[in-house]
């Protein structure tokens, strides 16, 4: 292959993927390459017994902006699913998020008013306690969470499941972490406030697939195994290994920031997610697509069963376990450490991406932040918007 294309693109998850749509609308040729043999990134789907297997931990669209929301059914039809995760205590279910469901489940109260006397009675025990120590402001993810939610809620919903997650006691994780936990005193197992959510109806390649519909694209390919070279006369990168060879006026980069610049400032950190998956011989295993499991003994997270985020009447069912690990190369790098000591280093990392004109950084992974997933299609909407002014 010896092409020139306007952009080549690597990574096909989100961001990608909607970047070139977006391009090719505009009459750019592009072309999309993946290192994974398959395209969507960590939206990708595996079809077993049927069902649409989440393969890189489940992903629920949700958003409340109208245009994202519109754009993307304008693609692909979805599902009504609603969010309604359920948490697992030493065998005892709440509904998440935390509702007058939880709190009936919680202390057997019945109204709001009762409910907001025991959350503000156990508040005013942590902030005492804190007080009584000379602490006026939370010095860890511990003491926040108890002033915002109190004891009851915090041991056994919170604790086990956050020190899982981070692989840290939550009195040594920063207080900026949570923030706010969000209390409802209504009766609403509904775990997002958004205006519109929803599954693609046939999973998420069937999005991918619509977005990428007329872009080339190459799987197998990994970048950082080609030859990159610039042109500054012509103004072209040129990438080619032993199979492809390609010439391009724009490099859009989605994957690590660090790893491109070949760790020259350091290694960011991430928390990274071992996958158990088991086809069970029974229809429905938990009833529900998300069970998260609090207690810190039981090693996993939460236990998905992919069926239920499409309603599926399968003889069998498909159930993931999830396992949150330190980060290490060769991992995949799911959620990023946003502490100090990391933003800092990003920090740099992106002055010397402010350098380099050539190559546009963009998405989950070069911005080094958690996003949603209706965040990455505006971003990406913004970006080639604003490359295409110029």
């Amino acid at each position: 292959m010896n092409s020139i294309y306007d952009y080549l693109i690597v990574g096909s998850g989100l961001f990608g993927s909607t970047y070139a749509h977006f391009a090719r609308k505009q009459g750019k040729r592009c072309l999309v390459i993946d290192k994974r043999s398959h395209l969507g990134g960590n939206l990708y789907c595996e079809d077993v017994e049927g069902i649409h297997v989440h393969k890189y931990g489940a992903h629920i669209f949700h958003t409340n902006s109208k245009r994202v929301w519109d754009f993307v059914n304008s693609l692909v039809e979805f599902n009504r699913y609603t969010n309604s995760p359920v948490a697992n205590y030493q065998g005892k279910l709440y509904n998440l998020p935390f509702n007058m469901n939880t709190f009936y489940q919680m202390w057997g109260v019945h109204t709001p008013a009762e409910a907001q006397s025991k959350l503000e009675e156990q508040r005013a025990e942590a902030i005492t306690k804190m007080k009584a120590e000379g602490v006026d402001v939370p010095r860890n993810l511990e003491e926040q969470a108890l002033a915002l939610i109190g004891k009851d809620i915090y041991e056994r919903l919170i604790k086990g499941y956050t020190e899982k997650q981070w692989g840290r006691k939550c009195t040594e994780l920063p207080a900026f972490i949570i923030k706010r936990l969000p209390v409802r005193l209504v009766f609403d197992n509904n775990y997002f406030n958004d205006s519109y959510q929803g599954i693609p109806v046939g999973g998420y390649n069937k999005l991918i697939e619509a977005l990428l519909d007329g872009v080339e694209t190459m799987t197998d390919v990994d970048f950082f195994a080609c030859e990159h070279t610039y042109d500054n006369l012509s103004g072209v990168h040129h990438i080619k290994n032993s199979t492809f060879d390609v010439q391009c006026k724009q490099l859009i980069f989605t994957g690590k920031i660090d790893e491109y610049f070949n760790y020259s400032l350091g290694k960011l950190d991430y928390r990274t997610v071992r996958f158990e998956q088991e086809t069970l011989e029974m229809p429905n295993y938990q009833g529900n697509a998300v069970v998260n499991y609090t207690e810190a003994v039981i090693p996993y997270t939460r236990i998905i069963e992919h069926k239920h985020f499409e309603y599926g009447t399968q003889d069998k069912t498909v159930i993931t376990r999830e396992y949150p690990a330190d980060w290490k190369r060769g991992d995949e790098p799911y959620y990023p450490i946003n502490d100090e000591r990391n933003n800092a280093m990003f920090a740099k990392y992106q002055e010397e991406a402010a350098t380099n004109d050539k190559v546009i950084f963009c998405g989950r992974l070069a911005d080094y932040k958690y996003y949603d997933m209706h965040v990455v299609i505006e971003r990406a909407l913004n970006v080639v918007e604003e490359e295409l002014r110029q």
